[in-house]
């Protein structure tokens, strides 16, 4: 039987292209890739995953964790940023290639994704569909279902394998057809379009993209330790560069004591409940003279913080004591909570 290797995001679109192929007696393996700005989550428990995608779409899917090739690409992608820090082109470049790497792995053909022609300005024009072929070094292997009449015909329709005459003619933006489509398959359920990409968001971009400029002062690229991090909380940028992250609720605060470091301060009130905090000091202070002094002042900026975030019966007393930990050290700091108009430009 012949096998294709799909590009799967879990939107509705990669979803038809999947069924719409397999309705051609072909075997579809699905790849959903993941980093720390899409799909991360799902690592936690990927049977789960797989389950119910197949028992929602009758689809084969695996996952595939690409975060340090993903965190080296954004750093500096050949085809630039769009409205915000989101790598369009060069991400689809990347996964493509990824996928095409693992053709053989699965013994499948050619490979397939849910691309509609002209459906996103930045990566779905007929230019820019034919750049990503050529970057990704796909070409003629990669059949996009949905729009294939629109294109030129690939390998595995020349050959036979695929019936170009059952595929489909998609265009723009009017969801209607596969709205449509999902109704034919039976498919209900689906996510709605758009979004999925954290580095499509403007505040969480931003956040990001500090990240990164930060970095890239010591000729470094961010973790994926960072990213996490920074992905976890209400964030703030102190004065001195050092990144604190709140918990705003208790599942987020279980979530920051997994992500500390053994390098970064936690932070939690001694007597009260209220927010945990993780301090990070950036890459760039171990070079400076002035470091400890520099956290000293940051420590006693994330205390009065971490008060300041507290309910409201402990900030009615105006005055808490803060257990700050990190390998080795504990302190404890008594602090007040800080006026909101101090720290209103440090929120990230």
């Amino acid at each position: 039987m012949t096998t294709a290797l799909a590009l799967y995001s879990g939107g509705l679109d990669s979803t038809l292209a999947c069924r719409l192929i397999m309705e051609q007696g072909i075997r579809v393996v699905a790849v959903k890739f993941v980093t720390p700005f899409f799909g991360t989550a799902l690592l936690a428990d990927p049977q789960a995953y797989r389950d119910e995608v197949r028992r929602r779409y009758g689809i084969e899917v695996m996952l595939r964790d690409l975060t340090e090739p993903y965190l080296r690409m954004l750093a500096a992608p050949a085809h630039g940023y769009g409205k915000n820090f989101n790598p369009c082109v060069d991400c689809k470049i990347l996964l493509m290639g990824e996928a095409l790497r693992m053709l053989a792995e699965f013994d499948a053909s050619f490979l397939i994704s849910g691309e509609v022609l002209g459906q996103r300005p930045m990566s779905q024009r007929r230019d820019t569909l034919r750049v990503i072929e050529r970057d990704s070094g796909c070409d003629d292997l990669l059949l996009r279902p949905l729009s294939a009449r629109h294109l030129p015909p690939t390998r595995p329709e020349r050959e036979g394998l695929v019936d170009r005459d059952r595929l489909l003619a998609f265009r723009g933006r009017n969801r209607t057809p596969q709205i449509e489509l999902a109704a034919r398959f039976g498919i209900e359920d689906y996510e709605s379009p758009g979004g999925g990409c954290v580095l499509t968001d403007p505040n969480l971009a931003k956040r990001i993209r500090g990240l990164y400029e930060e970095a890239s002062l010591v000729g470094k690229i961010p973790t994926a330790a960072d990213i996490r991090l920074l992905l976890a909380g209400r964030v703030l940028r102190l004065p001195g560069g050092a990144w604190l992250v709140l918990g705003r609720n208790e599942p987020e605060n279980d979530r920051l004591q997994t992500l500390a470091l053994p390098t970064d301060w936690l932070l939690n009130l001694r007597d009260d409940p209220g927010p945990t905090a993780v301090l990070r000091r950036p890459a760039t202070l171990a070079a400076r003279i002035d470091a400890r002094e520099r956290e000293e002042q940051d420590l006693a900026a994330a205390a009065t913080l971490v008060l300041r975030y507290a309910g409201k019966s402990c900030r009615a007393r105006n005055r808490a004591v803060v257990r700050a930990e990190t390998t080795g050290r504990a302190r404890e700091l008594a602090t007040t909570p800080l006026a909101d108009q101090v720290f209103a430009d440090w929120h990230h």
